[in-house]
């Protein structure tokens, strides 16, 4: 099935390294502080033995994806679900991917397999959106 471009099988991918302005910009976007993002020696105690980076930062990477490739400008969020699989690390080379899995043409409506996985192929966010789509030259 398909509605404009856009086809079941269809997919979409970019990768982007984990910087420590990053995770500190994040931080203070978020408000997030947790020491298990922002404190080293805090960190270097806990199971991951170093620093992790938000799982939500890593969220916006998908984010990204989907609103400027795969469906692209003009296209919105419907709904998002989300699996953190593995910690992110700062230096991590995370690629985000999204599969079109379901075409929903009366709602317009693009449901997608999404993932990101780390520099060793490890999957560290897996999901499923929901976008939706603007007609042909128009908007939503």
């Amino acid at each position: 099935m398909e509605l404009g471009p856009f086809k079941i099988g269809q997919e979409a991918s970019f990768s982007r390294t984990v910087t420590e302005t990053d995770v500190v910009m994040f931080a203070g976007l978020s408000g997030d502080y947790n020491p298990i993002h922002v404190d080293k020696e805090y960190a270097k105690d806990t199971r991951f033995g170093q620093r992790i980076a938000h799982g939500i930062l890593t969220t916006t990477y998908l984010s990204r994806l989907l609103g400027m490739e795969l469906p692209g400008p003009g296209a919105i969020y419907v709904d998002q679900t989300l699996q953190f699989k593995h910690p992110v690390y700062i230096g991590d080379t995370i690629t985000a991917k999204a599969i079109i899995k379901e075409v929903d043409t009366n709602r317009r409506i693009l449901t997608l397999t999404t993932t990101c996985t780390n520099q060793e192929g490890k999957v560290v966010l897996a999901g499923v959106g929901r976008m939706m789509v603007p007609e042909e030259g128009g908007k939503i």
